[in-house]
């Protein structure tokens, strides 16, 4: 296999924990206090505290996955014509998984930033 592809994969990979945490950070207590599980919300943030560190650094959490989503995107459009069998396979992998972190991404800044101005 080549390592080009192989970095494309690892940094797809990367790339979809780092939007993660953006839904982590901003949708996640969002949706929650929406249904009304505020007193689940604090219970979760009791356990853990991390979450909070998220959220009052929601700037750097974004700014580290549109990093990483730039570099899976560059490494993954290098490698879209390695010509052999397990690199077709394993592009068809990292596509998903590209795809996965830039909804995730996008959906944590609609939370995160979009709806924040929407409420002024």
């Amino acid at each position: 296999m080549n390592a080009p592809l192989r970095r494309g994969a690892a940094w797809a990979t990367l790339a979809l924990l780092t939007s993660s945490a953006t839904l982590v950070c901003c949708v996640l207590p969002a949706i929650m206090v929406a249904l009304g599980s505020g007193a689940a919300l604090a219970g979760l943030v009791g356990a853990f505290p991390q979450l909070v560190w998220l959220s009052e650094h929601k700037v750097l959490v974004f700014g580290t996955a549109t990093t990483t989503l730039s570099a899976a995107g560059v490494l993954l459009w290098r490698a879209r014509s390695q010509p052999c069998r397990a690199c077709v396979r394993l592009r068809r992998t990292s596509a998903a998984l590209y795809a996965a972190a830039l909804l995730a991404f996008a959906i944590g800044a609609a939370f995160a930033f979009g709806l924040p101005l929407l409420a002024r």
